[in-house]
């Protein structure tokens, strides 16, 4: 399976996974007790797709995050090389700055500084496995 993933053109988006999920998890554990408590005017997302599925029920983060994965993919697998390697610096920059905005406001400035640096080397480790694979071809 690992050899399959990493000979995939999808590899390209583990960094962008990485991010996504980070983010979306941030996001929940810094929801207060009262949203998941069933008062939805307290949901806290900067993203208004997202905080319109939190603002319709508990289950509406997990419910979008659980799409946008699945599309994350199929967007990927569909896309041309140059494309997707846009794509995914596209879904990695935008979930690191959401979830550096979590980061920076309940744990510290470098705590979304040293996010961003790692996921800036996954970005450039991760390129470097796709355009082997790319020349191997």
């Amino acid at each position: 399976m690992k050899d399959k993933i990493l000979n995939s053109k999808l590899i390209l988006l583990i960094p962008a996974y990485w991010a996504c999920l980070f983010d979306e998890i941030i996001t929940i554990i810094n929801q207060s007790d009262d949203y998941w408590k069933g008062d939805l005017s307290k949901a806290n997302e900067g993203n208004p797709i997202g905080a319109f599925f939190m603002a319709n029920h508990t289950s509406g983060l997990y419910i979008i995050c659980g799409l946008w994965l699945i599309l994350i993919a199929i967007i990927g697998y569909k896309l041309s090389n140059r494309k997707l390697k846009i794509f995914a610096l596209f879904v990695l920059i935008a979930h690191s700055f959401g979830a550096s905005t979590w980061l920076s406001q309940y744990y510290g400035f470098w705590y979304a500084i040293i996010f961003i640096l790692i996921n800036s080397i996954l970005f450039i480790e991760f390129e470097n496995l796709y355009e082997k694979r790319v020349h191997e071809k």
